[in-house]
This record gives C-alpha cells, sequence and structure tokens, in this order.
C-alpha cells in the first residue's frame, strides 16, 4: 500500500460520500487546531440503512488505499464515526445531527436549508 496524504484520504472520502448521495456535506479543516486529525468531514444519510451503507462504502474505499478504518455506532446506525487516520468522519440520520450540531463546535458553517452541500 502506498502512503496516501491526507488531502488524497479527504479527496476519495468526499468522493465515496457524493458517489453514494450523502447529503449536506460538509468539511472541517483541523489542522493546527486538533492533534487527532487534519480534517473532519460531517455528512446525513436519508435513513439508518444509508448511513449503515454510508460507513460500509467508506470502509471499503479507506481499506483500498491505507489501513482499515475504525468504525463506531455501525450497528445503531444513528452516528456512525469513521475513522480513517487523518480524516474523521461522522455519518448522521438527519434528526441526529441536527440534535448534535457537532459542526458549531469547530465553527464551522452547518449546511444550508435547501440541503445543498457545502465543502
Amino acid at each position: 500500500m502506498k502512503s496516501t496524504t491526507a488531502a488524497e484520504m479527504l479527496s476519495l472520502i468526499l468522493s465515496v460520500l457524493d458517489e453514494h448521495k450523502a447529503e449536506d456535506v460538509v468539511t472541517v479543516d483541523l489542522a493546527g487546531k486538533s492533534p487527532l486529525a487534519d480534517y473532519m468531514v460531517v455528512a446525513t444519510g436519508r435513513s439508518t440503512r444509508q448511513v449503515q451503507g454510508l460507513a460500509d462504502y467508506l470502509g471499503r474505499a479507506v481499506k483500498e488505499v491505507a489501513n482499515a478504518p475504525k468504525v463506531e455506532g455501525l450497528t445503531q446506525g444513528d452516528w456512525v464515526l469513521v475513522d480513517a487516520g487523518d480524516v474523521i468522519v461522522h455519518l448522521f440520520r438527519a434528526e441526529v445531527r441536527e440534535f448534535y450540531n457537532i459542526e458549531s463546535m469547530w465553527s464551522a458553517t452547518p449546511p444550508a436549508a435547501s440541503g445543498t452541500a457545502i465543502s
């Protein structure tokens, strides 16, 4: 496996999310703000099943270019965290995302009310 940069991993993740119809995708640049990762991606799935599917697709794609990601919350499918090393991905059902509003902790702009993707 070749070494993948944080920017390349981010690009791969955003591509997979777009391909599988994730909604309201927001990228937060964490470089210099957190030692945990360089980027955080937050996205919404329309149902528990879609959130679980998105996590599965991400896991497969990341595993092809890097070590298998750590995945938490897959069984419930309300909020799934995918740790791809330099990129942390939070996948939510809409109601759960609205409740936790984790973008606000990082001063990120929440998704537009119209449902358009922001990155």
